[in-house]
């Protein structure tokens, strides 16, 4: 067994409101830098820059995780993860699909930016991705379970897109592989679910140290989802 220190929420230059240098080079070297050994690539209701990231990392010792951070139409944010980048890219485009088509307005919201493997801008996202998908939390939870992934409800205790302060308690039935806690709170009342603390990293100082760790048989992609899979 071995511990595997982590941050599953990190947004890179495609999330608007993210510093222009989240790029795939900057956030893996960060990461290596302050020594983690897995991450997530987790953008709002986006995941085009989440291949690149896992290209530049191949050659490295960090794992990258599939991922993305979609808002539900109640408002609620859910990190999403994912075996593969193909199952991931599958329902991106759902997400997409169910996403209002809204143009971004740079001067509100910022860029929204796509890069290449040497973190050159090769597009801009047009359609604004800070919105509610029209697709309700246990929509977005079986179709993500549909795809071979597990979805956990973003920083749970903080005031903004909770799952706690929107529902105001979480499903006992609601099938997800555990909740992230945006700080060191302590929430006894919900001990009996797999708990994660990451950054929500939009800039690059903001990536966690190494501080949180899970144990796994091996740093490997079917050891993190045999990990926070949930057995529902």
């Amino acid at each position: 067994m071995i511990e595997c220190f982590y941050d599953l929420h990190i947004h890179t230059g495609l999330s608007p409101c993210c510093e222009d240098d989240m790029s795939p080079n900057n956030i893996v070297n960060m990461a290596i830098i302050k020594g983690l050994d897995i991450i997530a690539i987790t953008d709002h209701n986006s995941a085009l820059n989440v291949e690149v990231t896992i290209e530049v990392a191949k050659n490295t010792n960090l794992l990258v995780i599939p991922g993305i951070e979609v808002e539900s139409f109640e408002g609620i944010h859910l990190l999403c993860y994912f075996k593969t980048v193909s199952e991931l890219m599958q329902f991106a485009k759902i997400v997409d699909d169910y996403l209002p088509n809204i143009k971004n307005d740079e001067t509100l919201w910022g860029k929204q930016l796509i890069f290449n493997e040497d973190d050159e801008i090769i597009a801009i996202k047009d359609k604004a991705l800070l919105n509610s998908v029209n697709l309700k939390i246990d929509e977005i939870i079986n179709l993500t379970r549909e795809k071979g992934g597990i979805v956990i409800p973003a920083h749970v205790n903080r005031f903004n897109n909770s799952i706690l302060t929107i529902l105001g308690f979480i499903p006992k039935d609601l099938p997800i592989a555990g909740i992230e806690v945006a700080n060191n709170e302590e929430l006894k009342d919900l001990n009996y679910y797999r708990i994660i603390r990451n950054s929500d990293a939009h800039f690059l100082g903001h990536i966690s140290e190494r501080i949180n760790k899970i144990i796994l048989p091996e740093k490997s992609l079917n050891a993190f989802f045999d990990y926070f899979g949930d057995k529902s």
